[in-house]
């Protein structure tokens, strides 16, 4: 979350302000926003590409799965500086190459918390028992919220693809990475969109002064103040140490502090809904459960327990944004784009079908669930096979979700032959 004062906070959206003026402001706080997550999105989407290319097709699904699987997995993400929206990509590529779900979420409550980074950071603002109070805090929690995944949600997101055929094993490494890195980005980039809407919406017409009047209030409201508001915004690990310090500072309990550094990072509008696309509803219950509950467990454990004082160090993180960070955000947007457009045509292509079933009357629209697409490549090659034979009309090939729409003369057998000659097969 950027900490640039906004034209509207503490006014209202109706106090004079033009709907254009208004629309100008978000969109400037949309763009403020992505500066912090757009980055950090492609770094852990490159991540996951980096792991999907390098690593054995059976590492991940060998060694992250079952009880020792979540420890491993939690131990990884500690201390990558991943922030909550760069460690979806990368969160939900270690499910697809294998990880148990357990695992997968492990390593999405833990990530965002934590990080060198962020540790450093914490360590020089709140001082180093708050630092390492933290990343013990990231440490259970993941941990809790892993084997509680495992227990109760188990495979309801749906078993990871199978591994790598050998079709793609004999495409190039990079072509690999970047195949499965854009795979990830695209599959989540409704809730990615959401999220920085959200976001920037929360700092526009939330007033800067709430926080002020929190800090008068007792621990217990005071931590679930800090809750209502960290838990929908994007914010970053390290971004969001300077905002806390200041709110100590302030008068806000430490304890309160600690729960928007673990609340914030490690939950938002992005996050939750790919959790729950990729894992299932019952996982994204648990990891909301978890980071609510282990926040607020920790906080008020830090009050009761950890004495010491507190660094307020003058500092701004992101001060001097560079032209590399503004190219990467651009880059962000870019593939939002194109990802829209792709769905957009997606679905006028359906339509189209449909219409032209109307016009000849005879023909067949099969609309099924495909298994073993990985990536663009695989769905470009299964169209060309399907748009190949002389019975088909139309074809359409989806990523996300893993689905065949195409409309001809075929009977369902003739379809599913089609499809095994392509390399994968249609689930029933």
């Amino acid at each position: 979350m950027y900490t640039h004062p906004s034209p509207l906070a503490g006014r209202g959206a109706c106090d004079g302000i033009g709907p254009g003026a208004i629309m100008v402001t978000m969109l400037e706080a949309m763009w403020k926003v992505s500066l912090d997550l757009g980055p950090w999105l492609l770094v852990g989407a490159a991540l996951s590409g980096a792991l999907h290319a390098l690593l054995p097709p059976d590492f991940l699904r060998q060694h992250l799965r079952g009880r020792g699987g979540v420890v491993k997995a939690v131990l990884l993400g500690v201390p990558l500086p991943l922030c909550s929206c760069g460690v979806i990509p990368a969160g939900l590529g270690l499910r697809r190459d294998g990880a148990s779900p357990g695992a997968s979420l492990g390593f999405l409550i833990a990530t965002p918390q934590t990080g060198v980074d962020s540790m450093v950071v914490s360590a020089s603002m709140l001082g180093w028992p708050f630092a390492v109070f933290k990343v013990l805090a990231a440490f259970v929690t993941g941990i809790a919220g892993g084997l509680a995944t495992d227990r109760w949600a188990g495979e309801q997101g749906g078993t990871p693809p199978p591994a790598a055929g050998q079709g793609e094993m004999l495409a190039p490494a990079w072509r690999r990475g970047l195949d499965h890195s854009t795979m990830v980005v695209q599959s989540i980039w409704h809730w990615l969109l959401i999220g920085v809407v959200v976001s920037a919406a929360l700092d526009v017409f939330v007033p800067a002064s709430l926080w002020a009047r929190v800090s008068g209030w007792n621990p217990g409201l005071s931590m679930l103040a800090a809750l209502l508001v960290s838990v929908p915004l994007y914010v970053c690990a390290t971004a969001s140490v300077p905002i806390a310090a200041g709110l100590v500072t302030a008068g806000l309990p430490v304890g309160a502090a600690l729960v928007f550094l673990m609340a914030g990072p490690a939950t938002n509008v992005a996050t939750i809904g790919a959790i729950r696309r990729a894992l299932g509803g019952r996982a994204a219950a648990i990891y909301l459960a978890t980071v609510i509950l282990g926040s607020f467990a920790f906080g008020f454990a830090f009050d009761l327990l950890v004495s010491g004082g507190l660094a307020a160090l003058p500092h701004r993180h992101g001060e001097g944004i560079g032209w590399i960070t503004h190219g990467l955000t651009g880059v962000f947007w870019i593939m939002l784009a194109y990802f829209g457009f792709m769905e957009l045509r997606s679905v006028l292509g359906r339509r189209r079908a449909r219409a032209h079933q109307v016009k000849k009357r005879g023909g067949t629209v099969h609309d099924v669930r495909v298994a073993g697409l990985t990536c663009q490549g695989c769905v470009r090659k299964l169209e060309q096979v399907l748009a190949s034979d002389e019975e088909v009309d139309t074809a359409q090939v989806t990523l996300e979700p893993q689905r065949a729409h195409v409309h001809g003369r075929l009977h369902a057998g003739r379809l599913r032959e089609l499809v095994e000659r392509a390399g994968y097969h249609v689930v029933e």
